[in-house]
């Protein structure tokens, strides 16, 4: 299988795999960065040579501004491997990253619901309960 074949491959694998729904965002070399999943859960930067799969990360700038800073889990040289033996790596790499992800969510002690952590304004109360219950101002 050529490249830019085996590319497309990678394209409707990581678009069918990643959680859903997955958002595609070309970069400025050709690249194509992933995102799966509402909240998003694990980011896949494709490029000609690699796929990088991450754990869906951010910080807050400003109360307004919201930076996604993903934490690497792996990288796989996709031209270097056999088809199958490549599906099953990143396979591996997306549930160890979305596993890493949910790991990190926390319940809000007011509406109980599971937040990520971008979500929550400390450690057990979302920052809609923060506004709604504990008046604090953002």
């Amino acid at each position: 299988m050529d490249a830019p074949e085996r590319f497309e491959q990678l394209i409707a694998f990581l678009s069918s795999n990643l959680p859903q729904p997955v958002e595609q965002q070309p970069d400025e070399t050709g690249g194509i960065v992933f995102t799966g999943g509402s909240p998003a859960e694990v980011v896949a930067h494709l490029t000609s040579s690699r796929v990088a799969i991450a754990e869906y990360a951010g910080a807050w700038d400003t109360p307004y501004a919201f930076t996604m800073k993903p934490r690497r889990v792996g990288i796989v040289r996709w031209r270097r491997l056999p088809d199958t033996e490549l599906m099953n790596a990143v396979t591996q790499l997306i549930k160890g990253a979305r596993d890493m992800r949910l790991a990190r969510y926390r319940t809000c002690r007011f509406c109980e619901k599971l937040q990520p952590p971008e979500w929550m304004h400390d450690e057990d109360l979302c920052v809609w309960c923060a506004d709604r219950e504990a008046g604090v101002v953002h």
